[in-house]
């Protein structure tokens, strides 16, 4: 899609909101990213903030950093911008008798579809957030709390995740801490892990380095320690699928032929016999073997 920026705002510094117009825009589910292609063969997922319905435009709001939100930052309004057709990978449970939506900075993106969504349709939902932006728009929507840091977060969500009516879920996207957080409150509120649903933020790799063997280019890598074996195979110009680098979408789901892996993913790639290079590496000792 060619699409157009028609509005651009600053929630809060270092953010950059873009609404974007084209012709025929897709429906989506809330929780959906638009891939944005910001240089040839680069594209990066931004969470869709608007209701998904009919829309007549698409809002995304993107964190500065380096790459491709770098380039949108640089926008005007005026200015194309090509993306493919939105995906989900962090929808709402409809059959949910309540919805918790935990948002950290940022993450607020794909839980603002969220609550427009329950909003939309009459849902029971409420918002517990932390140095998030678009509060206001929150506040119009439903009910918020708002908390000063991490820990009266916590503090705050034991009592909601305790008293929330039978088949209630609870849906978290942040930092790793915050994510984990909400799991262990909700747990010990004797919450299954399928009413527990998080979206994380991109993966930081970590870990012992280990070599690759990409069977089909017959090129051998060695990954880094603070380096993903996305990164890897990136670094020497081998061409690879790749999406939300966060081991949601199962975009970059690679075949592992061999080794043993760690898998960091929330696809299940392992049951598959595949592999998810944005996140998961080798075990300690193991070169992995791949059909790349």
């Amino acid at each position: 899609m060619i699409l157009q920026v028609t509005a651009v705002r600053t929630p809060s510094p270092g953010l950059r909101a873009l609404t974007l117009v084209g012709d025929d825009l897709p429906s989506y589910p809330p929780g959906a990213h638009l891939p944005v292609e910001w240089a040839p063969g680069r594209v990066n997922p931004y969470s869709l903030t608007g209701l998904g319905i009919a829309p007549e435009t698409y809002e995304i709001t993107v964190a500065r950093r380096s790459g491709g939100s770098a380039r949108l930052h640089g926008l005007e309004v005026g200015d194309p911008v090509h993306a493919r057709s939105p995906r989900s990978g962090f929808p709402p449970v409809e059959t949910a008798a309540h919805h918790v939506l935990v948002a950290g900075g940022v993450g607020v993106t794909p839980l603002l579809g969220h609550a427009r969504w329950h909003a939309f349709w009459g849902h029971s939902f409420e918002v517990l957030a932390v140095g998030a932006p678009h509060l206001g728009t929150l506040r119009e929507l439903g009910p918020l709390t708002v908390a000063r840091d991490r820990r009266e977060l916590a503090d705050l969500l034991r009592p909601v995740v305790g008293n929330a009516p039978w088949n209630s879920h609870v849906y978290t996207c942040g930092p790793p801490g915050l994510i984990a957080a909400v799991a262990a409150a909700a747990r010990a509120a004797h919450w299954v892990d399928a009413r527990i649903h998080a979206e994380p933020f991109v993966h930081e790799p970590a870990g012992a380095p280990f070599e690759v063997l990409l069977r089909r280019s017959r090129r051998r890598v060695r990954v880094a320690a603070d380096e993903s074996l996305l990164d890897a195979v990136d670094r020497i110009g081998l061409p690879a699928p790749r999406l939300c680098r966060q081991g949601v979408c199962g975009e970059c789901l690679t075949t592992l032929l061999a080794g043993t892996a760690e898998h960091h993913d929330h696809v299940d790639a392992a049951e598959h016999g595949r592999i998810a290079p944005c996140v998961s590496r080798a075990a300690p000792g193991e070169t992995l073997e791949l059909d790349l």
